[in-house]
């Protein structure tokens, strides 16, 4: 069994990427280190890095180690945090994973209350599809998601907050659809659409759109908004996302809802029989509280 210890060390050489330097953010010998990892390259079987005059870069094995590495290390740090608070003096992290919404900034005001009151509590979010999210759940990385109307899976428990997103197609500003107050939901079917990865992948339902998949002209995809409105700008296709996400007022574009109007709930999301630290606790009792 490999020692946190080792883990620790193998991520200084991967960040520094110089035995030296590693050596001296961690107040040991060069010639201690290199021991050690060569140790632990031996145990593992494999090699983890490519030793160059001035620089070490890391194998295919050693990237993969690196990744699972960190994820243990966050997993250690934060059982540890978890295990030295107290209902009196409440610190340690709330992690949370969230795809993009506006109903963030609603999470954020809740944050910055129970800060107020809990100063020593760290806030950690962690950006990407629901995908990505949930696998950092699975794995305990965070605590909590925060998602778009999902289907449901057995193995987690889905709060609903009560709030919505409103879907829409963002435009080139000068475009002639932009000259409508809203997209009808059937001119989806004669258009260039740029859609979300994540509602091919079974997280959101293209019931929704009256039709399924085949009869849409989807031109590309993306799993965050930002990279898929320069697409947009480039006439490429219509980016069917939520509105609030794209800021519009400095860019050559325009956001219209969908007619009748498409939204979808937003849930907090935690694995089923979930044991949480006194801080995630009493924050994801905080969110409950504040949707009665």
């Amino acid at each position: 069994m490999i020692e946190t210890r080792l883990f620790h060390y193998f991520l200084a050489i991967a960040r520094e990427q110089n035995i030296t330097k590693a050596a001296e953010s961690l107040f040991v010998t060069q010639s201690t280190l290199s021991k050690q990892m060569m140790d632990l390259e031996q145990q593992l079987g494999k090699q983890l890095f490519i030793r160059g005059k001035r620089k070490i870069t890391l194998t295919e094995e050693g990237i993969f180690l690196r990744n699972r590495a960190q994820e243990i290390m966050s997993l250690v740090e934060n059982t540890e945090s978890a295990l030295k608070t107290d209902s009196e003096h409440l610190c340690g992290d709330v992690s949370i994973g969230c795809g993009e919404t506006i109903v963030m900034d609603y999470i954020a005001d809740l944050f910055s209350d129970f800060h107020g009151q809990y100063p020593e509590v760290k806030f950690h979010t962690h950006s990407g599809d629901a995908d990505t999210v949930l696998e950092r759940l699975d794995k305990g990385l965070i605590d909590m998601g925060l998602l778009l109307g999902p289907i449901r899976q057995e193995r987690y428990d889905y709060f609903n907050l009560h709030k919505k997103d409103v879907f829409g197609l963002l435009l080139p500003g000068d475009c002639e659809l932009a000259e409508q107050e809203s997209i009808n939901i059937d001119q989806l079917k004669s258009l260039p659409l740029i859609m979300a990865e994540q509602t091919f992948s079974g997280h959101q339902d293209l019931d929704w759109f009256g039709t399924d998949e085949s009869v849409l002209n989807v031109v590309a995809t993306y799993n965050l908004i930002h990279n898929a409105t320069y697409l947009v700008e480039k006439r490429i296709g219509y980016a069917l996302c939520l509105n609030h996400l794209v800021n519009t007022a400095r860019r050559s574009l325009v956001f219209r809802p969908i007619t009748p109007e498409l939204s979808v709930d937003l849930y907090i999301v935690t694995k089923k029989y979930q044991a949480f630290s006194p801080a995630a606790k009493a924050f994801l009792d905080l969110i409950k509280d504040s949707c009665q």
